[in-house]
């Protein structure tokens, strides 16, 4: 920092929107009094509680309060602007958004979504306030972020990935630009490579994200002819990569809600199982609430609008489909063997077990990229403190996740349309030649 002792010192909240890879990023008007005509996210002064503060500037530039939940805040950025003679301290938040539907303030004239790497780009024609990269930076996931986040299905943390490697790309591509790098593609490659092997062994139980990283690198190489993949091409097949995956999500939601009649039942949170439950109108929805996260308590949440909805525990499941009138359980996958199996989070595999005793028809759906090309499982567990945290000497299990068998799966809808078991091996098969990268 600058020493200014006769500077004032300003306070500020600055909130990233997400939708589907996308941020939102506002033009500032000339009814504000500072960076008119710049474009910057949400932001406004925090008199208070910058958590409190960024929810009402949300609110009030945006209508969009009651479509957003927070994904983390990360720390203050401080620099001083010279020419206003003014040192600012920026609190950044990354909020997810369920929609892009922005009702703005008179503080903004425009609104649009795009990559955040567009911020980075010298050559857009987007002049932002100060810091703006920096601010993302701070709340962008990473490969830590991923390893760490227990609530969110492999699907939504495929893209995150791929977002990982379009974020580090684009500003390779951007210092490259500006002038402010050297590097060679070799360099950028090798950089990029090393980033896309960390991110495939962040989840190991994860088909989904590695099969989207391995497509990216191999789509990257591909892009070139003879020479060395830079990270323009690394960068132009990430964002190609986050376009495919989330219409192949959609369309594999769209499978399975075609199937969707009466009541249904399902358990954790998968983001393709609450858009088929939307899209398939069913007219009760079951809901385990999903020891120990309890990240089925944000599904029955999610739903209530919709449909009447049932919360349950986990172990009530069976009894629920012996005594009440379900007529399909929908699961998601955290990956699918060739062979048909199913992992996914656990107390999958007692509901599948539980549904084929009452013969009630298992759907799984699942983007086709969640197919496995490995034989092994890795099978992750959770903190044994989520189970039992006393001072007695016993050994705790604490699974997060199981495996269902083929023989308890009648069905797997995908982008694909419905599949069956010589299908899939086909899928990996397709699969597999996109991990050829690595050996580059």
């Amino acid at each position: 920092m600058i020493d200014t002792d006769d500077r004032d010192r300003s306070r500020v909240v600055t909130a990233f929107l997400r939708h589907d890879g996308d941020v939102l990023l506002l033009r500032r008007s000339d009814a504000v009094g500072t960076y008119a005509g710049r474009w910057g996210g949400v932001s406004g002064f925090a008199e208070g509680d910058p958590d409190d503060q960024v929810r009402a500037e949300i609110r009030e530039e945006t209508g969009l309060e009651d479509a957003v939940s927070l994904v983390r805040s990360g720390r203050p950025v401080e620099f001083a602007d010279a020419d206003l003679g003014r040192e600012w301290v920026v609190h950044p938040y990354l909020f997810d958004c369920e929609d892009r539907e922005v009702d703005l303030s008179k503080e903004h004239d425009t609104a649009e979504w795009a990559p955040p790497t567009e911020i980075a780009d010298p050559d857009s024609d987007r002049e932002t306030v100060p810091e703006l990269w920096t601010a993302y930076e701070r709340v962008a996931p990473t490969v830590r972020s991923i390893a760490a986040d227990g609530e969110h299905g492999a699907a939504y943390l495929s893209i995150r990935a791929l977002e990982i490697l379009r974020d580090r790309a684009g500003l390779l591509v951007a210092e490259r630009d500006a002038g402010e790098s050297a590097t060679d593609p070799d360099e950028e490659w090798d950089e990029l490579a090393e980033l896309a092997r960390r991110l495939l062994e962040a989840r190991p139980s994860m088909a989904v994200l590695r099969n989207r990283v391995n497509r990216t690198m191999a789509d990257a190489e591909a892009a070139v002819d003879g020479g060395s993949a830079s990270a323009t091409e690394v960068l132009d097949a990430a964002l190609a990569g986050i376009d495919r995956a989330l219409e192949a999500d959609t369309e594999a939601a769209a499978t399975a809600a075609d199937s969707l009649e009466g009541s249904v039942m399902t358990l954790s949170r998968s983001g393709t199982v609450l858009e088929a439950l939307r899209e398939g109108g069913p007219s009760r929805a079951f809901v385990a609430e999903s020891r120990p996260a309890r990240e089925g308590v944000g599904v029955a949440e999610a739903l209530a609008e919709d449909c009447a909805v049932t919360l349950h525990t986990d172990a009530a499941a069976a009894h629920l489909l012996a005594a009440e009138d379900v007529d399909r359980v929908l699961v998601g996958a955290d990956t699918i063997r060739a062979d048909g199996a199913v992992v996914n989070k656990t107390g999958t595999r007692a509901l599948a077990v539980a549904a084929t005793r009452e013969d009630v028809p298992v759907t799984v759906v699942a983007a086709t990229d969640k197919l496995s090309t490995r034989e092994e499982l890795n099978l992750e567990s959770g903190d044994r403190s989520a189970v039992y945290d006393g001072e007695a000497g016993i050994d705790v299990a604490n699974p997060t996740f199981d495996v269902t068998p083929a023989d308890c799966v009648n069905e797997v809808a995908t982008e694909r349309d419905r599949l069956d078991p010589e299908s899939l091996e086909d899928v990996v098969e397709e699969l597999r030649e996109l991990e050829d990268w690595r050996s580059s």
